[in-house]
């Protein structure tokens, strides 16, 4: 196997085994807030609901530093990730949901927002757009460097070696300035956009109150753990059939 086929592996089976054990804790923490709604009081639990929403949060800041390490490793991976489905792969954008999401999920899940907390929220909206354009903005430059004379040679480098590998994977020369300077761009955006993912959800759970927050959480929990199974079974059915017509 060549090197750069075996990091890939390893990266990718190290990756994808503290992803299956993070979604294992995230179903117990859907379990959990599930419960919560469904017992709440706010008189009685406000700390226990508190304590429960600051715990779902440090869980998915588990996730982005686990991430953020596996960027660093190499980030490459990071922007075609084989742990994810090719149907959860639909819904990335920089590796990632869009931050802007998260105000879908309030509309969907929440019905009882203030007018003050309406207007908030909007404040919020805008800003997080005018953020994730930046980034879009910043991403196409990156991409757009790829074709710049400095970097043709490592694209056609790289082509050949897909063209001899069957595309299983490539071994980049870690020694190339250009390749790295492209590299520490690309780890730097991903950087940003976990940033401002975990940044809006804070925000977004700042201005909910205890009970909106568990109903905010609960949706996205709820979507995240449903893309996940659908996307499995529809690689579970593609593989059947193509076991079935002989391929």
């Amino acid at each position: 196997m060549p090197a750069g086929s075996f990091r890939r592996s390893y990266d990718d089976n190290l990756f994808g085994g503290f992803l299956e054990g993070w979604l294992i804790r995230q179903e117990q923490f859907l379990d959990e807030l599930l419960v919560a709604q469904d017992t709440f009081d706010e008189e009685t639990q406000e700390g226990a609901i508190r304590d429960l929403i600051s715990r779902v949060l440090a869980h998915y800041q588990e996730y982005y530093e686990e991430k953020s390490r596996m960027s660093h490793r190499n980030v490459f991976h990071v922007f075609s990730p084989t742990w994810f489905t090719p149907l959860e792969r639909t819904f990335l954008w920089i590796t990632g949901f869009k931050p802007g999401l998260a105000f879908t999920l309030v509309t969907d899940s929440v019905n009882d927002l203030s007018e003050n907390q309406v207007q908030r929220i909007n404040r919020l909206r805008y800003e997080t757009k005018v953020e994730e354009k930046s980034l879009t903005d910043e991403l196409a430059k990156i991409q757009e460097s790829v074709a710049a004379p400095p970097l043709i040679e490592m694209a056609r480098r790289v082509g050949m070696q897909l063209l001899h590998t069957d595309g299983i994977n490539i071994e980049i020369t870690d020694g190339d300035e250009n390749i790295e300077t492209l590299k520490s761009a690309m780890e730097n955006v991903v950087t940003d956009a976990d940033r401002l993912r975990t940044r809006t959800a804070e925000r977004v759970v700042g201005l909910l109150s205890p009970l909106q927050s568990l109903r905010f959480l609960t949706a996205a929990a709820q979507l995240q753990l449903r893309l996940r199974m659908m996307g499995m079974q529809r690689e579970a059915e593609r593989q059947q059939n193509e076991a079935s017509n002989g391929w």
